[in-house]
């Protein structure tokens, strides 16, 4: 089975810095005094209209950030905010994005602002003993998060030493896949002490298909729709490969022990694919719960602590 979706002409990214003060003009900051790698990016990228800067003397209203205590305090005493954005065509991913949060990293470094990553829902770190934007891209750096839920209407079943009864309440969604011209992916229904291994093979599926899609729309820079294979074949960096299954994530479809699944999904008939859930390849007689554990013998993990369901991780 194949899956298609549609490649926009342009993608915006929005980058949000707030500060408490403002004593210069940030149009005439950016882009002269962004840093290399990314100065010269970042001046073609101004002069042809792709970066903007627009500066709001008002404080910044987060909407579905996830911020920690210390950021929201800081946030609370901000008075202005700046806006970074870059619009650009997905064959000149990931270059322009990158242009622009150093842009947006140097802004917050003068004058010691707050760098917020709307699209993800996290902060990112600017400290003047912080590493700036990395010349290369990497996933990894900060471009995703994971919203991690769990089902309120299925409760946590007792723990059961034979097996029976596995807990289903877990659903993991990625942000940020959009910036790309992605569908967003989601895992629902594994047991919620999974949370740390549903991310880790979510991690592994976006950049397996960040990859492609970036070398795709690279060599079909006139591309307006795309196709891939609902079927993955997941080469790790160590370890034996294996595959997942990808399906639209539909609105009003049931899950496991009749949850109703998050809406993110198009009206059916529509056509258009926002959402990927992943799940078990065809003749996979497990539950999901054995094969999320049966991947991550093969699937490198580069988190390292587990975090609570309820909230978004960044990559």
């Amino acid at each position: 089975m194949k899956l298609t979706f549609p490649l926009p002409r342009t993608l915006t990214s929005r980058f949000v810095v707030a500060m408490e003060h403002l004593t210069f003009d940030a149009d005439t900051f950016v882009p002269w005094r962004v840093g290399d790698p990314h100065r010269k990016a970042a001046i073609s990228a101004v002069r042809r209209g792709a970066l903007t800067v627009t500066h709001h003397p008002s404080p910044w209203r987060p909407t579905g950030a996830t911020l920690g205590d210390e950021e929201r305090r800081l946030l609370r005493r901000t008075k202005n905010h700046v806006v970074v954005s870059a619009t650009a065509p997905p064959h000149r991913l990931p270059a322009g994005v990158q242009a622009a949060r150093a842009a947006a990293r140097a802004l917050a470094r003068e004058c010691d602002g707050l760098l917020i990553d709307p699209m993800t829902g996290a902060a990112i770190l600017t400290c003047g003993r912080c590493p700036g934007e990395p010349a290369t891209f990497h996933l990894n750096d900060d471009w995703l998060a994971w919203d991690v839920q769990v089902h309120e209407a299925v409760p946590c079943p007792p723990w059961d030493p034979a097996g029976k009864g596995d807990c289903s309440c877990l659903r993991v969604t990625s942000r940020g896949l959009r910036r790309f011209g992605l569908p967003e992916i989601t895992l629902d229904g594994a047991a919620c002490a999974h949370n740390l291994c549903a991310t880790n093979l979510l991690r592994t599926v976006a950049h397996c298909l960040v990859t492609d899609h970036l070398a795709y729309v690279t060599t079909h820079p006139g591309a307006t729709r795309r196709t891939i294979d609902d079927f993955l074949h997941i080469q790790p960096d160590s370890g034996l490969p294996f595959r997942v299954r990808l399906t639209p994530y539909e609105a009003g479809a049931v899950g496991p022990n009749g949850v109703r699944r998050l809406k993110v999904g198009p009206a059916p008939g529509t056509g258009r694919i926002t959402c990927l859930k992943v799940g078990p390849p065809s003749g996979f007689t497990g539950s999901t719960n054995d094969w999320l554990c049966a991947t991550q013998g093969t699937s490198h993990a580069s988190v390292t602590d587990a975090h609570p369901p309820g909230s978004a991780l960044a990559a």
